[in-house]
């Protein structure tokens, strides 16, 4: 049987085969009538069958705090442009990048890491905040928002972003050889209260803790290779997670984008609690400290 079609499909077998019923005969072809179809043909059918292909719009989170910012300016009291991307993700139109002029210059001695970075952080924010609600030529912003990352080594030390290119591969060779570290981003937000309420303004912080850990089978060479891209000189810890740094890296427990250098679930929980007004004081029950304007 298997031959027969054999010989019928690839013309060494009949091409037709007889039909018989009730007393009458005739001759059916076994072969379809109509030519196969060719690729050329196919691919240009689809083509006109498919329309083209539209961008596709994204609405924007639709959250009372966030329609509330749409309409306000919103300040970045930072210069990082990873910052500032992550944040558009949350469609502020009047977002406004303004830098802190604060030293970062904390002694580090005095502080833990935790207490360090949020420090810089709240600084910083404090900073901003105060030059801002000062002007009279625009309205005061809504919103300032601070941010600081450092990463923390086992032993403590806190890493900033490197001075030099041997600093660099020092600091890449300690994170390596450490394994597994600490980053830590503080994130601070304050806003003008309307009424008379001492002192005039709300402010919440945040501190988000990343472990990352690094290959320990990355190579000298690999690291000076990846220093002389530069792509980390200008990142605490001298590597970038979203970018080629993601080859030193073997796992990471926590936020990625916290590592990035902005947690967002963390971010927009804090822009919604001092929006809110629902605590005037820190997480430890203690009144935050004054703005000196």
């Amino acid at each position: 049987m298997a031959s027969w079609l054999y010989n019928t499909v690839f013309g060494t077998g009949p091409k037709n085969v007889s039909v018989v019923s009730s007393g009458s005969s005739s001759s059916t072809s076994l072969l379809p009538s109509e030519p196969p179809p060719s690729y050329e043909a196919s691919s240009s059918e689809k083509k006109k069958e498919q329309p083209p292909r539209q961008p596709l719009r994204r609405e924007p989170l639709s959250l009372p705090a966030l329609t509330l910012l749409r309409s306000k300016r919103v300040i970045l009291a930072s210069a990082s442009p990873r910052r500032k991307q992550l944040l558009q993700n949350l469609h502020l139109p009047n977002l406004e990048i303004v830098p802190s002029s604060f030293a970062e210059d904390l002694d580090k001695s005095h502080f833990t890491p935790w207490e360090y970075v949020l420090e810089t952080a709240t600084q910083k924010c404090q900073t901003v905040y105060a030059t801002e609600i000062a002007r009279e030529d625009v309205e005061e912003p809504v919103l300032v928002l601070a941010a600081d990352t450092v990463i923390c080594l086992t032993s403590g030390e806190v890493l900033e972003k490197p001075s030099s290119e041997s600093h660099h591969l020092a600091m890449l060779q300690a994170l390596r050889d450490a394994g597994t570290h600490k980053v830590y981003t503080a994130i601070v937000a304050m806003t003008p209260l309307e009424t008379a309420v001492h002192p005039g303004y709300a402010m919440e912080h945040h501190v988000e803790e990343t472990l990352v850990t690094f290959d320990k089978s990355v190579t000298d060479d690999l690291l000076l290779s990846y220093v002389k891209t530069r792509e980390g000189a200008d990142k605490a810890g001298g590597y970038a997670i979203q970018g080629l740094g993601a080859i030193l890296v073997e796992k990471i427990e926590g936020s990625y984008d916290n590592v990035v250098g902005l947690p967002m679930r963390a971010t927009l929980r804090l822009i919604e609690k001092v929006l809110s007004g629902d605590d005037d004081t820190n997480e430890e029950g203690e009144e935050e400290e004054q703005v000196k304007i």
